[in-house]
């Protein structure tokens, strides 16, 4: 028994590293058991519907809601009462009904341009114009980002955007249906980031400029001047701050002084209330704080453990930008760095992955997947499906943890690249 099972787990352990077992047709059979199940379900909670709020009686799009509750106050010349958490409440529930439960609004002033623009529609069209809209805007993000590995690995420009297999995959990212469930902007956040990223050598104006962009959620934004300053892109970084500084501006002039006193009034029962005491619930938060707060740890102690992985990030991430090795594995560094580094990062934002896994997976295709790279890239992709729920059953995080072992991974492939490490391993075949 013992041999047999010596037998079994070094055969199991083999496809892992070698990731054979990612044939191209079990990927197209997951991908479409993915998309038609979340199209079931987006069937009934439409079809039990009463056109405005689900059958359990939550809005359509949930924390949509509060976006359009936000817009609603803009209309009306009262910007700076959605930070107002009684206010926007108050206001949700005239729109929803006094049962539709609270959705605080936690953005900057910035996103109340959108916010306003959305609520001149009626809701059910608002939400659906928000989600199509955003969504092209990170398909084309994909596209680019495969087109751009594809010429910068000397391969014909279309090789792999020809291949609809990519459309089946990046439709059918889990990620892509918790945001649409919940209303949200990862599309919108992935395709700024993914698209800043693809256009930063050849345009670097206009990636500062989706980078300044990025502002409206600015928990994102933390690493990017840190490797903007640390290449020397100096035309990105500025380009990027007076982007912010426009935007800053144009608050000002638009609502006044009162809406910036009222956000960052509003920023401490933001963190207090739902970060650190967790009332968004912590399955939901893809954070190395979230995974102490979970575990029962302290809130210094939580502060402290994310402190240290963002360092070490950071650090990482200076050397990688910093090293000849090749721009898709600095991108996906990038993408996936600024999403750990982050206390406050829930599992729609998880989006914003797309970017990694498209730059990953475009570079393992051009230059061969090494040891385990195939099997973690897949299991990246499929996380966002599982992780809220693992994490509320059995308080075993997935986000963070695979999240770290892809960006280790792109690590080892990067420390190759530069001659640090001379022995290299690349899986038998490309996926067929």
């Amino acid at each position: 028994m013992a041999a047999f099972l010596g037998a079994f787990m070094g055969t199991f352990i083999e496809t892992l590293r070698s990731g054979d077992w990612l044939t191209r047709e079990r990927i197209r059979i997951w991908a479409l058991a993915v998309l038609a199940a979340s199209a079931i379900g987006f069937a009934y909670v439409i079809a039990t519907s009463d056109g405005l709020n689900d059958y359990q009686g939550r809005p359509i799009g949930t924390d949509f809601s509060n976006v359009y509750a936000a817009g609603t106050y803009v209309l009306d010349g009262k910007a700076a009462a959605a930070f107002d958490w009684p206010a926007q409440y108050q206001r949700e529930q005239a729109i929803f009904g006094e049962k539709t439960p609270f959705y605080g609004w936690h953005y900057p002033p910035f996103f109340l341009f959108i916010a306003g623009l959305l609520a001149l529609m009626p809701y059910a069209l608002a939400l659906a114009v928000w989600q199509g809209t955003t969504l092209l805007l990170y398909l084309g993000m994909v596209w680019t980002v495969l087109r751009s590995v594809s010429s910068a690995a000397h391969m014909p420009p279309d090789t792999l955007t020809r291949d609809p297999l990519w459309l089946l995959l990046a439709i059918a990212f889990p990620a892509v249906f918790v945001n649409i469930g919940h209303g949200h902007n990862g599309f919108l956040t992935a395709a700024l980031f993914g698209t800043a990223l693809v256009t930063l050598d050849r345009r670097p104006v206009l990636a500062g400029i989706l980078f300044g962009l990025i502002a409206y959620k600015p928990q994102f934004g933390v690493l990017i001047p840190l490797v903007l300053i640390a290449t020397g892109r100096w035309r990105a970084f500025v380009a990027a701050g007076v982007t912010v500084a426009a935007l800053t501006l144009a608050t000002l002039l638009a609502f006044g002084p009162e809406v910036w006193r009222a956000f960052f009034a509003s920023t401490t029962l933001t963190r207090v209330e739902v970060l650190e005491q967790g009332g968004t619930g912590w399955q939901k938060i893809q954070s190395v704080f979230s995974v102490v707060r979970m575990w029962g740890g302290g809130v210094p102690l939580a502060y402290a453990c994310q402190g240290a992985v963002t360092v070490l990030l950071a650090g990482a991430l200076v050397w990688l930008w910093r090293s000849n090795a090749r721009y898709p594995l600095k991108a996906a560094g990038l993408s996936i760095a600024a999403i750990v580094a982050t206390p406050y990062s829930l599992d729609y934002d998880l989006v914003t992955l797309a970017p990694a896994i498209a730059f990953l997976a475009a570079h393992g295709l051009a230059h061969g997947f090494g040891r385990f790279e195939k099997t973690a890239l897949a299991l990246l992709w499929f996380m966002p499906l599982i992780a809220r729920t693992v994490a509320a059953q059995t308080l075993i995080p997935l986000g963070v943890p695979l999240m770290l072992l892809v960006f280790a991974l792109l690590m080892r492939r990067a420390a190759h690249d530069v001659g640090l490490m001379t022995r290299w391993q690349t899986a038998s075949q490309p996926i067929k």
